[in-house]
């Protein structure tokens, strides 16, 4: 099986090409080929197949390196575009994808980067989906005593942001990992901790669920612009600093897509017993 390694801002990516070879992948398959040690290596696995609408290019399939399927990814969306422009299957200016979360728009940029329309956040809890009777700017969390608070939003997929003081001391390591998995989450959540350089400006680490701390996450970016715009601590376009690299999130507010900006980088090709 053909294969390609691939990073956004230093969140990587295993992507195989479904529309040129077959593919069948077991979810203890894809452990294994997310496995460092063992494996190829990567944050998440992108699975490039034929479209299945007339009105679609490609259809596009995400997997956490613990097996399972997500809906979206922002930095793998990225990395999709390239992929497919690299390996000659689309030569668009725009291309249409759809994932679990709805159709995905990439546009490649001449300087190699590639902007992708997230599409509308949805701020409903029954739509994150979170675990709360009305829909509010922010919310209560208990952990060992401590009461958090987080805005939540789903950009295809469920994000929780905590506003801290300095990402550098923020508890990611500790907190992420309860909260992911807390009770008010039914299909778990990714976690972003986000703070505040400037009204235009952002720092950011995430805990991305079945996968750990990454380098950068592209849906958690633009869930922390919208986060952080509904609080009125923001303006757009926001410049979104990631231990990885930098991201460039734009939201016109509530009914508008996300539109988010950033590099896309294929780091070598190889093949694998299938």
């Amino acid at each position: 099986m053909k294969f390609t390694k691939m990073q956004g801002l230093g969140n990587d990516f295993v992507v195989i090409d479904a529309v040129r070879q077959a593919v069948d992948l077991s979810p203890a398959r894809m452990r294994f080929l997310a496995d460092r040690h063992f494996g190829i290596g990567c944050d998440q696995i992108l699975v490039v197949e034929p479209a299945q609408s007339p009105d679609a290019d490609f259809r596009y399939r995400i997997f956490n390196a613990d097996g399972g399927e997500v809906a979206q990814c922002g930095n793998g969306a990225r990395c999709f575009a390239r992929f497919v422009l690299d390996q000659g299957l689309c030569d668009k200016d725009e291309i249409r994808v759809d994932t679990q979360a709805g159709r995905l728009i990439l546009r490649p940029r001449p300087d190699g980067s590639v902007t992708v329309d997230m599409g509308v956040p949805r701020h409903a809890p029954a739509q994150i989906p979170l675990r709360a009777e009305t829909e509010a700017l922010a919310y209560p969390v208990e952990i060992d005593g401590t009461v958090w608070e987080f805005g939540a939003v789903s950009m295809g997929n469920p994000h929780a942001v905590l506003r801290v003081e300095s990402v550098d001391s923020a508890p990611v390591a500790a907190l992420g990992p309860r909260l992911e998995s807390h009770p008010l989450f039914p299909e778990r959540a990714n976690i972003g901790f986000m703070e505040i350089v400037e009204r235009s400006h952002i720092r950011l680490r995430v805990f991305e669920r079945g996968s750990g701390e990454t380098l950068a996450c592209g849906s958690g970016a633009c869930g922390a612009v919208v986060v952080g715009m509904e609080r009125a601590w923001l303006d757009s376009p926001v410049r979104v600093d990631l231990p990885g690299g930098a991201l460039d999130i734009a939201w016109a507010g509530r009914g508008s897509p996300v539109l988010m900006s950033g590099p896309a980088v294929a780091v070598f090709e190889g093949e694998i017993p299938a």
